[in-house]
């Protein structure tokens, strides 16, 4: 029996090749074996990785041996790389394309690019997920309802290298919020490698935290108003957020996870070590 809860099931992605991280491709898939193999392994999601570094991700996960590595693979090329990637993971005895993940990237004509790539993941996708990364420009809110339609997941970057691309919480509220309001499951990535929001003491940016979104996901669930969702997600009270986690039912931790599936990391360690100081998770 797992001794993760189900709120924090499978939450984190290995995005360890990524910034700030950057670790090496043969130390990322090392040290996510290693993850698997670990009293914490269900905490952990696929491995992340480009489509350009897809194909040595599978030689090495080849070298290393064990089972096929399960990986989310990060589009680089628009809606026409999408095909290669999952056809690549269809042949490949060594990874099992689980997700794939696209950003939008005609700013001015959101909605139109969206059904680029949805039609891109009509003609290709079976098991596998698409997360559509829509920004929060525009007219995003439309390109979300072509998501909508089609069935498929959102993505939403939290943060990054610089400042202007942390979102502010009203603009994350508004992202739950659209996607709840249509269906639409979604997932995180970048800067939310902390459980409780705060500000970086090294570059002064103000970080979101995952717990922080997981808490504010379930609050619109509850028919929190769209302000009261993003005052869940400025609390830097840790105490005070652990103890409206762990006082969900599992019921009400399985709901919020249907439509928050998870977020990508560049350390897994970092999540995990804030979880077990906020009594969220036991010490390994």
């Amino acid at each position: 029996m797992s001794t993760i809860p189900a709120l924090l099931r499978h939450l984190v992605d290995d995005a360890s090749m990524f910034p700030p991280g950057d670790l090496p491709l043969v130390d990322a898939v090392a040290a996510h074996r290693a993850h698997l193999q670990s009293e914490y392994a269900d905490l952990v999601g696929p491995f992340v990785c480009t489509d350009e570094d897809l194909m040595k991700v599978a030689a090495e996960a080849a070298r290393a041996g064990g089972t096929p590595l399960e990986v989310a693979v990060v589009i680089t090329g628009g809606a026409g790389g999408i095909e290669p990637a999952v056809r690549y993971g269809d042949r490949s005895p060594d990874v099992v394309v689980k997700a794939i993940e696209v950003r939008l990237r005609a700013e001015d004509d959101l909605s139109r690019n969206a059904l680029r790539v949805v039609r891109a993941c009509d003609d290709c996708l079976d098991e596998e997920s698409a997360f559509v990364e829509i920004g929060l420009d525009g007219a995003w809110e439309r390109a979300l309802d072509v998501v909508a339609d089609a069935g498929y997941a959102a993505k939403l970057r939290t943060g990054g290298l610089d400042p202007s691309l942390f979102p502010s919480a009203e603009q994350i509220a508004a992202f739950i919020t659209a996607c709840l309001d249509r269906e639409v499951d979604f997932k995180c990535t970048a800067g939310l490698h902390n459980a409780v929001r705060h500000t970086a003491p090294d570059t002064g940016f103000e970080h979101h935290g995952f717990l922080n979104v997981l808490l504010a996901t379930r609050a619109s669930l509850d028919g929190a108003s769209q302000d009261q969702v993003a005052a869940v997600l400025e609390t830097r009270d840790g105490e005070t957020l652990a103890t409206r986690a762990g006082e969900l039912s599992e019921d009400q931790a399985a709901g919020t996870r249907r439509w928050f599936t998870s977020f990508g990391s560049c350390s897994i360690d970092e999540p995990r070590h804030d979880l077990i100081a906020l009594g969220l998770l036991e010490k390994t």
